[in-house]
């Protein structure tokens, strides 16, 4: 049995960011592929497992076209709207599997040093210990044990409601439909 699955995906600046099949890799690789893995290890979580999606403070609405392939984003706004996808399926999930395993969004902290935060906005970061320490909290702690779909932003140290686009019902199942 597996206790925790952490989805920890993201690419920002890449130099050819569409498949052959027309597809935003920013998606594919922030949204998709954690949905998969997910999905794969799903029957193995028990019900007190938890499952950590990366999110981030940069978070625009899904434009459904784009997370379909049919229209080319630049590199920030892929990136922003994969992650409110990210949070958007998280929550989804949460409500899809009330009886657990847990499902939470967290943005670890904005600019932390990492290669996609120096290749994507050429600075150095914040200590990626930051990041790791609220992982680790997220995997195990008791804050994050009744959370499931909630979003923590790391940057200030509390549950916060994410990009309101997030919480239109109507828009998140859209969304959701277009991820699974």
């Amino acid at each position: 049995a597996i206790d925790v699955i952490i989805n920890n995906a993201g690419v920002y600046k890449i130099p050819d960011p569409v498949t052959k099949t027309g597809h935003d890799l920013r998606f594919l690789v922030n949204t998709i592929a954690p949905e998969i893995l997910t999905r794969e290890l799903l029957s193995t979580l028990g019900k007190s497992g938890r499952v950590v999606s990366l999110s981030s403070a940069a978070q625009s609405p899904v434009d459904l076209e784009a997370l379909a392939g049919r229209k080319r984003l630049a590199d920030f706004e892929a990136y922003a709207q994969s992650k409110l996808a990210l949070t958007i399926w998280s929550r989804e999930m949460a409500a899809k599997h009330r009886n657990g395993p847990i499902f939470v969004a967290v943005n670890p902290g904005s600019l932390l040093a990492s290669k996609m935060v120096k290749d994507g906005f050429g600075v150095a970061g914040k200590d990626l210990g930051i990041g790791v320490d609220i992982l680790a909290r997220a995997a195990l702690s008791d804050r994050f044990a009744l959370a499931s779909g909630k979003y923590f932003d790391n940057d200030i140290g509390e549950f916060t409601p994410p990009h309101p686009a997030a919480l239109d019902d109507q828009n998140s199942a859209k969304v959701y439909d277009q991820i699974v």
